[in-house]
């Protein structure tokens, strides 16, 4: 047994090593990512917890409410249709009416400069179902979003097509470990990794020049001030709900499986 949780844990650290090594490297030299750095710095789990293999581990009593919370959430957002029809604009309610040097993301310009951004939001229907995306929403942006979600009623307004939801289930997973297995976090991970990817390349930001680790493909915005930009969202949207559908059940089911006990 002792041999094949060493051989889990080597192979746990080299699944993640592509994506946690170049972070490691970055921080060490004082250079930000505006697209990978996310997930090591919005969400709390450390790079080192990250790279730790662990099987699934039983309920500590203590976390029990937290189990219910994460249960409630889960089976409410996959009760629910998902709207692909948002084509990310909670990135631009972000930006709304801000001057560039105050956003975010300010070491990059925005692609449509200031006024083309401000015309993007105020022509599109904005309805943001994610409280952790619509916190972020700039003062003049939050009443034109047609949701009012809060920070205590996430089960009624998240669901299965939105972005931040899908990224939120390695946020999910990370706060269930080491009760939940290490391979199911690292899933979970790769997923929000690769949803962080499109969120900014449907935001408003140039960020010509970046690359992709750890893949190193060159950075192209997906525009979604269009029709066609519109259309591609909306299909990579749908793969990532396809691939975030048995994520949420297996973390569902965990869940069952810790409230069991």
């Amino acid at each position: 047994m002792e041999v094949l949780d060493v051989a889990a844990a080597e192979a746990h650290r080299a699944r993640l090593g592509p994506y946690v090594e170049p972070h490691l490297e970055r921080r060490r030299l004082g250079v930000g990512h505006p697209v990978h750095d996310f997930l090591f710095t919005y969400y709390s789990y450390r790079p080192a917890q990250l790279m730790t293999w662990h099987p699934a581990g039983p309920l500590d009593a203590h976390k029990r409410p937290l189990v219910e919370a994460v249960h409630r959430l889960l089976a409410g957002t996959l009760s629910r249709p998902g709207n692909f029809g948002c084509f990310g604009m909670h990135e631009w309610a972000m930006v709304y009416r801000l001057p560039e040097s105050s956003t975010r993301h300010s070491s990059w310009p925005l692609r449509l400069g200031g006024s083309g951004t401000d015309a993007v939001v105020e022509g599109h229907r904005i309805a943001c179902s994610h409280f952790d995306a619509f916190r972020f929403f700039t003062p003049d942006a939050v009443p034109l979003n047609t949701l009012s979600p809060g920070r205590d009623d996430r089960p009624d307004f998240e669901q299965p097509a939105c972005l931040h939801a899908g990224m939120d289930l390695y946020k999910h997973a990370f706060r269930l470990a080491p009760m939940v297995p290490a391979e199911l976090v690292a899933d979970c991970f790769e997923l929000a990794w690769d949803i962080r990817v499109l969120d900014m390349r449907a935001a408003p930001y140039d960020l010509t020049g970046v690359t992709l680790d750890p893949t190193g493909e060159p950075w192209t915005p997906v525009r979604v001030e269009t029709a066609e930009g519109k259309a591609e969202y909306a299909e990579a949207q749908r793969g990532f709900a396809e691939r975030a559908r048995p994520l949420r059940q297996r973390l569902l089911e965990e869940c069952d499986r810790l409230l069991a006990r």
